[in-house]
C-alpha cells in the first residue's frame, strides 16, 4: 500500500509517499511559505498524480490529541470536530494540521485518512506523572496536565531498541532521548511510557534549538513587568528566541560544536547547559524506572553528534552507563562498552515511516 504522509504546519506542508510494506520512499517534498493550505495541497496532488499509482491511505501528523486519542484513528467529521476542540491546547499546531486534513479530504474523498497523534504514546502516563500540582479546577476545566509529544518517534524507537537488544519489548526498561531541534525524553517501562519531558505544550523539558525548556514560571511575569511587554510576547520569546539560540545566537548543534571547538566560550557554555539538562533527565528517569536496560539516542542530534552523546554519558557510570569512545565516534548502533550493565544505543528515528505504517493498518480495518 502506498501511503501519503502529510505534515501540515503553519507555514509549510511536508509530504512523503511511502510504501508501507517496505518503507521505501516513492516521492516527497516540501511546500514552503504556505498561506493557503488548499492551494499548497494542489502542488502535492500534482506530484502524487504523476506517480501513476493510487494511494491506499493518507496519514496525517496531528500534534495534540489531548486526553481523547490514545491511538491513530480513521478521520471522520467527529474526529475533525474533536481535534478542533483541542485547538486551545495547541493553538500553533492543530489548526494547521486540520487545514491539511480538510484539504486532503476534499481532494481525495475516497481515500481513507488517518490521524496519527504526537501525544498518543504518552497516554499511558500514570496520574502521578501527568498531573501538575495546580488547582484541580485547572485540570478539570482547562485540561492542564502533562501530555507529552514526539510520541510516534518514542514508540517506534523503543520498539526498534528491543529488536537491537534481541529481547521482548515488554520486558525492557528504557530511557529514550529524542534530540533534534525539538527535543524530548521518555521513560518506557515494558513498552509503556511512564514519564516524558514535554508537558501541556512542547515548551517544557530539555533545552532545545529555540525553546527554553524547564524554567521558573515566575520568569514570564517578571520579564513582562520589567520590559513593559505582554506576557504573550515573552512566551513567544521562550518558544522562538530561547534555548540554544538564546544562549549563543545559534540553534544548530553542528554550528555550535564548531564554534566551541574553535574556542568560543559562549558556544561552549550553550553546549554545557544543553548536555547538563539531558544528563539530569537521564538520572531522573532511571530513578523513575528503578532500573535501566538501555539509554537510547535518536533524532538529528542524538543520531549524529558523538560529542553530545559523550558529554551526556560522562559521569553516568553510577547507572552502569559507560560509552566506548571509538564506537561513539563511529555512531555505531551499540556504543556502550561490552561489559557495561546498561547498553547505550543509537537508533535512527523515522516518524514518516511510522505514520505510514499506522495509516496502512488503520485503513485496512480490524483483522478478521
Amino acid at each position: 500500500m502506498r501511503v501519503l504522509v502529510l505534515n501540515s504546519g503553519s507555514s509549510s506542508v511536508k509530504y512523503q509517499v511511502i510504501d508501507a510494506d517496505t518503507g521505501d520512499r516513492v516521492a516527497g517534498g516540501i511546500v514552503e511559505e504556505v498561506t493557503d493550505h488548499g492551494a499548497a495541497l494542489q502542488e502535492v496532488v500534482a506530484h502524487v498524480e504523476r506517480l501513476g499509482e493510487p494511494l491506499g491511505a493518507i496519514g496525517h501528523r496531528v500534534v495534540h490529541g489531548g486526553d481523547v486519542f490514545s491511538e491513530p484513528v480513521l478521520v471522520d467529521d467527529e474526529v475533525v470536530r474533536v481535534i478542533e476542540d483541542l485547538t486551545p491546547l495547541a493553538p500553533l499546531h492543530n489548526p494547521a494540521n486540520l487545514a491539511g486534513i480538510r484539504a486532503a479530504r476534499a481532494t481525495w474523498p475516497a481515500v481513507p485518512q488517518v490521524a496519527v497523534f504526537d501525544t498518543a504514546f504518552h497516554r499511558t502516563l500514570p496520574e502521578r506523572a501527568y498531573r501538575y500540582a495546580v488547582p484541580t479546577e485547572w485540570y478539570e476545566r482547562y485540561g492542564v496536565r502533562r501530555y507529552g509529544f514526539h510520541g510516534t518517534s518514542h514508540d517506534a524507537v523503543s520498539a526498534r531498541a528491543a529488536e537491537v537488544l534481541g529481547r521482548a519489548r515488554d520486558e525492557l526498561d528504557l530511557v529514550v532521548a529524542h534530540l533534534g531541534n525539538g527535543a524530548s525524553m521518555s521513560a518506557v517501562a515494558h513498552g509503556r511510557c511512564v514519564e516524558t519531558s514535554m508537558g501541556l505544550s512542547p515548551l517544557e523539558g530539555l533545552v532545545m534549538g529555540t525553546r527554553s525548556g524547564d524554567l521558573d514560571p515566575a520568569i514570564i511575569g517578571h520579564v513582562a513587568a520589567a520590559s513593559g511587554r505582554s506576557e504573550a510576547d515573552v512566551l513567544a520569546d521562550l518558544n522562538r528566541r530561547s534555548g540554544l539560540l538564546g544562549l549563543c545566537g545559534d540553534s544548530d548543534v553542528r554550528t555550535i560544536t564548531e564554534r566551541a571547538e574553535a574556542g568560543d566560550e559562549v558556544a561552549e557554555l550553550a553546549l554545557d547547559v544543553y548536555c547538563h539538562r539531558i544528563r539530569k533527565y537521564v538520572g531522573a528517569y532511571v530513578a523513575v524506572l528503578g532500573r535501566c536496560d538501555a539509554l537510547v539516542f535518536t533524532a538529528g542530534v542524538g543520531e549524529h553528534s558523538p560529542l553530545v552523546r559523550r558529554r551526556v554519558c560522562d559521569g553516568l557510570g553510577v547507572f552502569g552507563i559507560v560509552v566506548d569512545a571509538g564506537r561513539n565516534e563511529r555512531s555505531e548502533t551499540v556504543i556502550s562498552t561490552d561489559d557495561a550493565p546498561t547498553k547505550v544505543l543509537v537508533v535512527p528515528t523515522d516518524e514518516e515511516r511510522a505514520i505510514a505504517e499506522h495509516a496502512a493498518r488503520v485503513a485496512a480495518g480490524p483483522d478478521d
